[in-house]
């Protein structure tokens, strides 16, 4: 059951026999992210599969990624509205009815306080070339030679694998964009000289975490056929995008703008992969394992329709049973009703406040 949980909804597990063994204790598991905006639907993905660790029995805790933001350019570098986003993410997941009493949530600030965790960080630098560093530069949406013009971008992929050390996790999750940090966690964990630092530093052994990879919604444009590249890279380009408003549902946006978003949305007919409005029933309004889809159409279009399984949903659309049109529409109704406590938290005063700011400082 435990493990079950831990899957659900996940793309890629590293390896599934290490996180077996990890859930017959209680692990530690983290993810971070960057407090850096507007939150839309993709953020779900990593949300839900949160709650599914934490019921898992994992010690969860997300890291509020503050400095990273800011080495990523995010919101001008302003650190207190940066701190104002993190808070506004927590405020959505208590909403959304996430366990987030049973969350650890961490300010990189509170790490990046402490010289151990900045001599993990060279640790890591010496354990990884130059050349590997800068590939994995994708995992904050950055292409290698903007190293060239702000060489802080070349410290981010130390911190993120030192966050993992320093936090002695044994479950790092993310979306399948940020493979390359997960991976290159797992390379120098098995560094002899990085494990005799740890170990002086932390007093205990240097764990090689699972890595947990969660799927990513492809944009609501869609993405052209993509060519060669790894697949990680690939798929960080396609993905919604906070600083492409068009490419994305917010978390806030009123029924009437989520309906507008999703008519216009890319998704031809039969066409399943790489189709946003498939994926945001598939890895949304299923993820937790309850979901309903009702369709309503006229008697001459085959009348109205309950889909219970996604699956069912999926073979239907691929078939051509399901028109575009109508799919957009019954998900347009289903995605307003679950982002209904949202709506309604988005209204107070002070949530407000932070929303305009941000989306100020995300436009200018």
């Amino acid at each position: 059951m435990k493990l079950e949980l831990a899957k659900r909804n996940a793309v890629e597990i590293i390896t599934e026999e290490e996180l077996a063994a990890a859930l017959e204790r209680r692990p530690r598991g983290y993810i971070g992210y960057e407090p850096s905006g507007l939150v839309h639907v993709g953020w779900l993905v990593w949300m839900f599969k949160v709650a599914d660790l934490v019921e898992a029995g994992v010690d969860f805790t997300i890291l509020e990624a503050s400095w990273h933001a800011y080495i990523n350019d995010k919101l001008g570098g302003d650190m207190e509205l940066i701190r104002e986003s993190a808070r506004l993410v927590r405020e959505y997941m208590r909403s959304l009815g996430m366990p987030v009493e049973k969350i650890k949530f961490v300010d990189a600030e509170e790490i990046a306080s402490d010289e151990k965790y900045w001599a993990l960080v060279l640790g890591v630098a010496k354990s990884s070339s130059l050349a590997r560093i800068r590939r994995a530069l994708t995992i904050m949406g950055r292409r290698a030679e903007e190293a060239e013009i702000d060489a802080s971008k070349l410290i981010y992929p130390a911190m993120q694998v030192a966050d993992i050390f320093y936090l002695r996790l044994d479950i790092a999750l993310g979306g399948l964009d940020q493979r390359k940090a997960h991976m290159l966690a797992r390379d120098v964990a098995e560094r002899a000289e990085l494990r005799r630092l740890y170990s002086r530093l932390m007093g205990e052994e240097l764990k090689k975490p699972v890595a947990i990879h969660t799927p990513i919604i492809t944009g609501l444009q869609g993405a052209e056929r993509m060519g060669g590249g790894e697949v990680d890279e690939l798929y960080a380009e396609v993905k919604m995008s906070k600083s492409k408003p068009e490419t994305a549902i917010f978390l806030h946006d009123p029924p009437e703008l989520i309906e507008e978003k999703l008519r216009k949305a890319y998704c031809p007919a039969r066409v399943i992969e790489q189709n946003p409005v498939i994926e945001i029933n598939k890895y949304v309004l299923a993820a937790r394992g309850n979901y309903r889809l009702e369709v309503d159409r006229p008697a001459k279009y085959g009348g109205p329709v309950t889909f219970t399984d996604v699956r069912e949903m999926e073979a239907a659309y691929a078939r051509g049973e399901l028109h575009p049109l109508d799919l957009k529409a019954a998900t347009a109704r289903a995605l307003t009703e679950l982002l209904r406590p949202v709506r309604a938290l988005a209204e107070r005063g002070d949530v407000r406040e932070i929303i305009e700011r941000v989306s100020r400082s995300v436009t200018r």
